[in-house]
């Protein structure tokens, strides 16, 4: 599905461990909580809308909240910076993923020039090579400024803002044997550079940021717990002049071993860094949402692709599914993305059907664009898994009012789940179990063989679809209802239960629940969850 880059979202975050958001960025993100749907599909007065995400403790500490929202930045005050993308490196699988991260990186620096942004390359130690060129001069043509707080040729970790960072670099982070060392000397030729943009190192670029009058930064390129922090230009340094940055997460790499703590695969540990910087420092966008295309991913990455759909406006969904991609992530090996509404009927991150193994779907009456609402009625009739809770069963059911420009799907509920949905108990509160004839089902394996209770309603569902297999039923005010229950769907596998009240999510045996349903759903047996 493409559209043109006024309909493309960036994800953004908001900041904890103390970071304050400047009050550009906060009066950005208030205008878009109150936007209609209408503006998402809008030049919005030519301003790029980001769609960002971010990590945040609680004052009582414990689980990190995951954080979605969205901001509109004025392209003419917003620059995106290319960190150290050079044409070689000592480590050799490091130059091998620059090389393929670049052409899609070239890409997006095309869509963000095209509306505007300034482009600013910044391949740190090799300034000798574009001695004369045009581009290089706009950088060292910027006066000196004074800033109030001090520059830093290199922002060290900063133990009173950031814990430790999540993976050990010790070693230098490469696993290959010593080689012969290897001086880069330029920029990636894969990397365009154009006229219009600048080319730069060190202060020089705080100064052309100054100059420019530029709010926004856009940052990207490696390796993100070395150089994209800590560069003169990289982003500790931006944050602490004031500048509202932007990660572009999957636009980076880091320099990691896996033989080191914590003996995660490669790509996992970029995403413990990129987590990093989104609790301690700031949000981060994808690159997709500009470009309209699922999010970059290194050939090496075959980890399957879970997505959520969330846009429940009454169960805690946008929260809760978050936090279980997370743990999706860190115990089972999985690569997970959020297709996130935000309560509203536009969708922010559609294109990652395209890529996804699962999808599992939490959203309650919910009318969308036609062209989005098409893009999961195609996901389905490939025959691809759904895994759908609770208010799935009237996800796409408006009761026949849907807003102007969109459009329901009320057959949802009985064409693709099977199901029957009809209302609830009055009552909360609710004993579930497994039938005892399907205790050895794979999506029930592991589960208590006794009933425990559910602090939901119970859902009025029966009877459902003959070609469904019920595996648990639900008892409350006197009614017996099918709680769980699979099917196929044109040929992919289908789950749905009606479980999924904020409480359900503190069971374990809920939680295992929908880990085994998803690795069923993706025809996958459950892997030893990493502890």
């Amino acid at each position: 599905m493409k559209t043109t880059l006024s309909t493309k979202r960036f994800w953004l975050l908001g900041i904890a461990g103390g970071l304050v958001l400047s009050g550009a960025f906060l009066s950005f993100a208030q205008e878009a909580q109150n936007l209609p749907a209408e503006a998402f599909r809008s030049e919005r007065a030519g301003k790029l809308a980001l769609f960002t995400r971010w990590r945040a403790a609680s004052p009582e500490g414990g689980q990190l909240s995951i954080l979605y929202k969205t901001v509109f930045w004025d392209p003419a005050k917003t620059a995106a910076i290319v960190c150290d993308m050079w044409d070689n490196h000592h480590c050799p699988s490091a130059a091998r993923r620059v090389n393929e991260m670049a052409p899609r990186m070239n890409r997006l620096l095309h869509a963000l020039r095209n509306q505007g942004v300034l482009i600013i390359h910044a391949p740190s130690d090799t300034m000798k090579f574009y001695e004369g060129w045009p581009q290089r001069q706009l950088a060292l043509a910027a006066p000196k400024v004074d800033t109030q707080v001090p520059l830093l040729r290199w922002c060290k970790l900063d133990p009173e803002r950031e814990g430790p960072l999540p993976i050990d670099d010790s070693d230098g982070g490469c696993p290959e044997p010593d080689e012969p060392k290897i001086v880069w000397t330029r920029q990636n030729e894969l990397l365009e550079i154009l006229p219009q943009d600048a080319i730069g190192d060190g202060f020089e670029i705080i100064y052309l940021l100054k100059q420019r009058g530029i709010e926004n930064v856009l940052i990207m390129g490696v390796h993100t717990n070395m150089c994209v922090l800590g560069r003169p230009f990289g982003i500790r340094q931006l944050v602490r002049q004031g500048f509202n940055v932007l990660l572009v997460r999957d636009m980076t790499d880091s320099m990691y071993n896996p033989a080191r703590p914590p003996y995660v695969r490669h790509v996992r540990g970029t995403e413990l860094v990129i987590e990093h910087i989104e609790r301690y420092w700031c949000p981060t966008v994808s690159s997709g949402d500009i470009l309209g295309e699922p999010a970059f991913r290194f050939p090496e990455d075959d980890r399957p692709h879970v997505t959520f759909l969330v846009s429940d406006d009454h169960y805690q969904a946008d929260k809760l599914l978050p936090q279980f991609a997370q743990e999706l992530s860190d115990r089972y090996d999985c690569y997970t993305s959020v297709i996130h509404g935000q309560g509203k009927n536009y969708l922010w991150g559609i294109e990652e059907l395209a890529a996804a193994d699962c999808l599992v779907l939490y959203v309650r009456r919910l009318a969308l664009t036609k062209e989005q609402l098409d893009a999961i009625r195609a996901y389905l009739a490939a025959g691809k898994p759904l895994v759908a809770l609770r208010t799935a069963s009237h996800a796409f059911d408006v009761r026949g009012e849907p807003p102007a420009g969109c459009a329901e799907w009320p057959e949802f509920d009985p064409e693709v789940l099977g199901g029957n949905y009809k209302g609830h108990t009055m009552t909360g509160g609710s004993l579930v179990y497994v039938v005892p004839e399907q205790s050895q089902h794979p999506v029930v394996a592991g589960l208590p063989t006794e009933p425990w209770r559910s602090e939901g309603t119970l859902y009025l569902a029966s009877p459902v679809r003959e070609d469904a297999t019920i595996l648990m039923l639900g008892e409350a005010a006197g009614r017996k209802e099918p709680v769980t229950w699979v099917r196929t769907y044109q040929g992919g596998r289908v789950f749905y239960t009606s479980l999924g009240h904020p409480k359900d999510f503190e069971s374990p045996a809920f939680r295992q629940l929908l880990i085994n349903a998803i690795f069923w759903a993706m025809n996958r047996p459950v892997p030893q969850p990493r502890q």
